[in-house]
């Protein structure tokens, strides 16, 4: 049965291999080290948004898988680093020899199936942000007022703060605030007449006025802000209500938080490519290097050529192989076989 992938290694291209892969391992530690911690940015960056994500959103589970791919590569480029190393000096190989077996297994189904999981998550749930935020910033919008609400209460705070650091106002523009009571009703007048007409104006019983909080103000604006009374052209002198960038942030906070978390996964999806790539090429080195030394018993040095290949033998024959072991296991011992009844004889015809 020939081997899958045979690779005849002389003794420099052997030692020549562990070298190459101390470096790739090393690359792999580093890589593997840097989606941990971009991967962790990530997540920090999620918790601070979390009000502003619809809770039914997929996209916080990228961070958490690509953490666990991180921390599985970072392990496979330090012990493949070691390895690779000792594979160079025959009597620091032989602890190293017990850890490259199982090292294959969990790098090839553990770490690789968690970097194409990740990598699939990042490519594929970008998208589904946009619905998530246009749910939560819907639902922060409205609970702006409740400020005293269980629950609620920090969401004023919170939402204030989304739009000073990220210099955006409202949903998608400043004109969301006019179709929300922004306004909590215990620093209303009831014996306002106007707040009275606007409440009995509503529907729903809201107090809904053209203006907007303190925090879409901007704040390098030459004049003072204007957040109420913008709908209005004769309200403000020298205002044009067309122009609201010279006075309030012209951006909607979903285009602005859609653009910034869609660039944080673009780039760790490029990170989690180039950590899956370095991880196929040490697994794959490692493996011609346990393979290749198995058959000079654990010494690089040793005389003559060695072969090391992926498999000592196809997959159909591994197959075949498997098939008969077990049809033989099933089949039962020569000696437990029960003895075949003799035909019974035919005696003389009877007269």
């Amino acid at each position: 049965m020939a081997p899958v992938l045979p690779l005849v290694l002389p003794l420099q291209p052997r030692i020549r291999l562990a070298q190459g892969l101390w470096l790739l391992s090393w690359l792999l530690a580093l890589a593997g080290g840097l989606t941990l911690l971009y991967s962790g940015h990530l997540q920090v960056q999620l918790w601070h948004l979390s009000t502003f994500l619809a809770p039914s959103c997929p996209f916080a589970a990228l961070p958490r898988v690509a953490l666990a791919a991180g921390a599985v590569a970072l392990g496979t480029g330090l012990v493949g680093a070691g390895t690779s190393r000792a594979s160079l000096d025959a009597a620091q190989y032989p602890p190293w020899r017990k850890v490259l077996g199982p090292l294959l297994v969990v790098g090839t189904a553990g770490g690789g199936g968690l970097l194409v999981l990740a990598l699939g998550l990042a490519l594929a749930l970008p998208g589904s942000l946009d619905t998530g935020l246009e749910e939560g910033l819907g639902t922060a919008l409205v609970h702006y007022k409740d400020t005293e609400v269980p629950g609620h209460c920090h969401a004023k705070r919170l939402l204030d703060e989304l739009q000073l650091r990220h210099h955006c106002c409202g949903r998608h523009g400043y004109k969301d605030w006019f179709g929300v009571q922004w306004v909590s009703s215990r620093y209303l007048d009831p014996n306002d007449q106007d707040v009275v007409d606007r409440i009995q104006s509503n529907v729903e019983g809201l107090y809904l006025i053209d203006g907007v909080p303190f925090s879409c103000c901007n704040p390098h604006s030459p004049r003072p802000c204007l957040q109420n009374r913008l709908s209005d052209p004769h309200a403000h002198p020298l205002f044009d209500p067309r122009q609201p960038n010279l006075n309030l942030w012209a951006q909607g906070c979903h285009g602005v938080l859609l653009g910034h978390l869609q660039g944080l996964a673009s780039t760790l999806g490029s990170m989690l490519a180039v950590t899956f790539l370095l991880q196929t090429l040490v697994l794959l080195g490692l493996r011609y290097l346990q393979t290749a030394l198995e058959g000079l018993g654990g010494v690089i040095d040793g005389e003559g050529e060695t072969q090391g290949y992926l498999f000592p033998s196809g997959l159909k024959d591994m197959l075949q192989t498997a098939w008969r072991q077990g049809g033989v296991a099933h089949r039962p011992a020569p000696e437990e076989t029960p003895p075949e009844e003799a035909p019974p004889k035919e005696g003389p015809p009877e007269a």
